[in-house]
């Protein structure tokens, strides 16, 4: 696959928090479809709902990740299998399944999730 991808803008979605994972297909890929279980490639930029500040991105980092899903938050666990490699999608993800309720220990408890996923490769 020869696309060049670029980090994403994410627009600030205003409205209600969603209590359930909200995804969006922006581009729909070609590649290998990822399971649960499934090794992932992928690039990626995550901001807060409430303020659209950007909390991490393996873009501002220069370099992909690879992982197994079943070590991530809920919301990736259940947005990203379905996707096919080449792929972009956007994941809404309230803080059931995200990092828990505020005061569960982690800078983002409490907080809902935008990420903005391509999927690079299925390993």
């Amino acid at each position: 696959m020869s696309t060049e991808l670029t980090k994403p803008e994410i627009d600030f979605p205003g409205g209600d928090e969603p209590t359930e994972l909200v995804m969006t297909d922006v581009v729909v890929g070609e590649g290998a479809e990822a399971a649960p279980g499934d090794r992932v490639e992928v690039h990626y930029v995550g901001v807060e709902f409430d303020s659209g500040a950007e909390f991490d991105s393996s873009w501002s980092r220069g370099e992909s990740i690879t992982f197994p899903l079943q070590g991530l938050i809920q919301g990736w666990q259940d947005g990203i299998p379905g996707m096919r490699a080449g792929g972009r999608r956007q994941l809404v993800i309230p803080p059931h399944l995200a990092y828990g309720a505020a005061g569960a220990g982690h800078q983002l408890s409490g907080k809902t999730l935008i990420f903005v996923i391509d999927l690079l490769a299925v390993r």
